[in-house]
């Protein structure tokens, strides 16, 4: 009897840990950051000739920036233990007949603080999982073609440590949450 209780007490200190808000943006969502910062920067100097690329270059990195402060907000809420100004509960988004008149547009920000801003624009269409899935796909995409395209070369020293530890961050997070969700599986 005390073992099983202990054994449901490590498995809600894992699940608060490996399953938090905090741990999915420090792991995944910061270096997703990361990536497509460093993919703004590498467009950015290949630029010199494309007016076009220039300004993709700094909307990617404009992106990247609004990304990491949402990051940021949901890891600071998180460790605080204090209420998000935008709750993380999709079932609390009232519908438009309840909702008070407002412009179209803010009522699909009302729910979830998201980890970025393509699922937070899925709010819209009360489908952010669908939109951070979709981030998700762009992240890996800009990741491919970096190391594809030979862009990744062109990192100085430091961009490529940031690389680095983003990707190792990335990948050891991502197998630890497998490990942990089959043991709690009982796998």
């Amino acid at each position: 009897m005390v073992k099983e209780q202990t054994k449901k007490q490590v498995g809600k200190i894992g699940d608060r840990i490996f399953l938090s808000p905090a741990f999915q943006a420090l792991t995944i969502g910061i270096p997703f950051c990361a990536f497509k910062l460093l993919f703004g920067l590498l467009a950015l100097r290949v630029s010199a000739s494309s007016a076009a690329l220039r300004a993709f270059a700094w909307l990617v990195i404009v992106w990247a920036l609004i990304d990491m402060i949402m990051n940021l907000a949901r890891v600071y809420f998180h460790l605080t233990d204090r209420e998000a100004p935008v709750q993380f509960d999709s079932e609390r988004i009232p519908d438009s007949n309840t909702m008070p008149r407002e412009p179209t547009l803010l009522r699909g920000l009302r729910g979830d603080l998201q980890y970025c801003i393509i699922a937070q624009a899925g709010m819209l269409f009360k489908k952010p999982r669908l939109f951070l899935a979709i981030d998700t796909l762009i992240s890996f995409s800009i990741i491919c073609f970096v190391l594809w395209s030979g862009w990744i070369t062109m990192l100085d020293r430091l961009e490529s440590y940031f690389w680095y530890a983003a990707t190792t961050l990335n990948l050891i997070s991502v197998s630890v949450v497998n490990i942990w969700i089959e043991l709690r599986r009982g796998s």
